[in-house]
């Protein structure tokens, strides 16, 4: 049993290092392991070739032990200091290893050259290794180095986080299986006549140190890793089954079977397992093929599937990517139905059709029409419906996250011309006050014209900087009559008839000049319509309630387009001629900032009607409090 479990281990050894050397690449902290996996494999031999009568060779390959935890350090620190973080004392550890190889084999040397290793017999066993005592040097060196490479592992698990510091963790509970496994190995050395069960289980310490080193960087050893287990689990179940099979048979006139030795039963039921093991997939895909004729899903199909769906960037691709790739799997033309695109779309007529429906829980999916597929095209379309649903769901979100993403652009966009749009008012005011001052030598119907014009664009350039600029509110005791009477007063009004409704008890906690900016735009564009209109009128009413006030400004002149009443409010949206299309979106403004609300009414007996609700006092009390800006 000895021989056989260091033979196994040999061939572990062998066999992971290969492995290694084929999974590592340029990785040299897998290249060190693989040495280590190398140089165990040797160690054991070296108790097999004792067994068979070469015992000078098989102790000069266990004296060459120090190399084992040699190269483990040398993967240690490469592991550890791995990254972008690079620690200056295991960089200048890193510079001596050629040093700690160089001391290693001529440690090993020197144990060949003074005889530091014997066999012996044992009760158990015929030749067993044991050091003499010149070569306790070489124990002593070898234990060392192995505890030097785990402090740097724990140094590193200190370091670390994440799934390097769960592989490090993991690493040294190995290490201490490992100790436990090898400590077996030096009783002889110290006249312990046991045998060395432990050692028994030495091909379980090489395989679970390299999936504790590789799990987290080569996700597809895990899976591997869960059919071994289940496997071996299922062996250790099947011995206990043959250990109770072979006390029970007798008991129950089994005589035969109970006859037959507990070992025999065990192999022969092993190898049962070990071949029902290597026909699992040949016969699961046959099976497959019998009960679902006509699919062939596997991996590269599903990979295949999965990031030709991942590159779509809209609906209609998705659909059109979606139909192609199913159709041409079960070789029949299939429809997808989104919920999400036109009912045109939706209804299809062809035979078979896969229909996508978002709800409150995500996105769902329908078979239509396959009532007399074969069940192979059934699992093939289902397989990929759910796919298919799942790229919906990642395509909705990376759709909402590029529109999140052109709002916040365009919204930077808006704040920046509002920047560049008040630094230009600013900047176009100095050559309108030069232009001014020149037109004085002018003629003065030149100059009327002239003072015209400039009148008209000072006001274009005070809209923009009111509406590009932030709202400072000074908040006051406002009566509201004498504000609006006084604008008046101050308006042409020839040939228009005016009334003001407005009861001289009517305050309201407001700006006093933001609220008389209101009324004048207001103002203005009703006069400029009135003036051309035949008998107009302009009627000012205002109606106090518990907690606001109700402005209407009324006048019979031409009603508004329907086409303008969406967007009456927003800027540069003017049928006034000479406006400049910011008045009714400055008043806005202003009354949003005094937290109340204006719109344009049709359900008056006025062709225009604008109604203003005001709040009688402010959101908190800003009398005589100090200024509130609002952006």
């Amino acid at each position: 049993m000895f021989e056989i479990a260091m033979l196994v281990s040999s061939v572990c050894g062998v066999l992971v290092a290969i492995w290694l050397l084929w999974r590592a690449g340029k990785q040299s902290d897998l290249q060190a392991l693989a040495g280590f996996a190398i140089m165990m494999a040797i160690w054991c031999f070296g108790h097999v070739v004792m067994f068979q009568g070469f015992e000078r060779v098989g102790i000069y390959m266990i004296l060459a032990n120090p190399l084992m935890p040699t190269f483990f350090l040398h993967f240690a620190i490469l592991f550890v200091n791995s990254g972008t973080a690079k620690e200056p004392m295991l960089d200048r550890l890193y510079k001596m290893v050629p040093w700690f190889y160089l001391t290693s084999f001529a440690v090993v040397l020197q144990s060949w050259w003074i005889g530091a290793g014997d066999a012996i017999s044992t009760p158990y066993t015929k030749a067993f290794f044991v050091f003499t005592h010149a070569g306790l040097w070489n124990l002593v060196y070898t234990v060392f180095i192995g505890v030097l490479a785990h402090g740097v592992l724990m140094f590193g698990w200190y370091r670390h986080a994440g799934n390097k510091k769960r592989s490090i963790l993991a690493m040294c509970g190995v290490g201490a299986w490992g100790l436990l496994l090898a400590t077996s190995f030096v009783f002889p050395s110290f006249g312990i006549s046991w045998f060395p069960y432990p050692m028994l289980l030495l091909p379980t310490y090489l395989l679970l140190l390299v999936y504790a080193v590789v799990r987290y960087q080569i996700l597809s050893v895990n899976a591997f890793a869960n059919r071994a287990l289940l496997w071996f689990a299922m062996m250790m179940v099947l011995l206990c089954v043959i250990a109770v099979i072979s006390v029970v048979s007798g008991r129950i006139g089994l005589q035969a079977l109970s006859n037959v030795p507990s070992w025999q039963l065990w192999l022969y039921s092993l190898l049962i397992l070990v071949v029902a093991a290597l026909v699992y997939q040949p016969l699961s895909r046959l099976v497959a093929r019998l009960i679902y004729p006509g699919a062939s899903l596997n991996e590269t199909v599903l990979d295949t599937w999965s990031s030709q769906l991942k590159e779509v960037k809209e609906w209609s691709e998705l659909v059109e990517v979606g139909e192609c790739l199913l159709s041409k799997q079960i070789r029949h033309k299939v429809a997808i139905q989104l919920q999400s695109l036109t009912t045109a779309d939706e209804d299809k007529t062809n035979a078979l059709a896969l229909r996508i429906s978002r709800s409150d829980s995500g996105w769902h999916f329908v078979l239509v029409g396959w009532n007399d597929a074969s069940p192979g095209m059934r699992l093939t379309a289902e397989v990929f419906a759910s796919l298919f649903s799942t790229s919906c769901g990642l395509l909705e979100r990376s759709l909402a996250l590029a529109a999140a993403e052109r709002k916040r652009l365009d919204e930077q966009h808006l704040v920046e011309l509002g920047s560049l749009s008040a630094a230009m008012a600013h900047e176009l005011r100095n050559p309108l006050n030069i232009i001014a001052m020149a037109s004085y030598d002018a003629p003065v119907e030149t100059r009327q014209h002239i003072q015209t014009q400039l009148k008209r664009a000072d006001r274009l350039v005070s809209d923009m900087l009111v509406y590009s600029g932030g709202l400072s509110l000074q908040f006051s005791a406002t009566p509201l009559r004498a504000l609006v009477a006084s604008i008046v007063a101050q308006s042409n009004t020839e040939g228009v008839e005016y009334e003001l409704n407005i009861d001289d008890s009517i305050e309201l906690e407001a700006d006093p000049q933001r609220l008389q900016q209101v009324f004048i735009n207001l103002i203005d564009n009703a006069l400029s319509f009135l003036r051309n209109t035949p008998e107009g009128k302009l009627c000012i009413k205002a109606e106090q309630q518990t907690q606001q006030v109700v402005i209407q400004v009324h006048n019979n002149g031409p009603s508004i387009d329907a086409s303008l009443q969406d967007v009456l409010f927003q800027p540069f949206v003017s049928k006034r001629a000479g406006g400049s299309g910011l008045g009714l979106a400055i008043v806005r403004r202003i009354v949003d900032a005094h937290g109340g609300t204006i719109r344009h009414r049709v359900d008056t007996a006025w062709p225009v009607t604008f109604e203003l609700i005001l709040p009688r006092y402010s959101a908190s009390s800003h009398l005589g409090k100090p200024a509130h800006d609002t952006e």
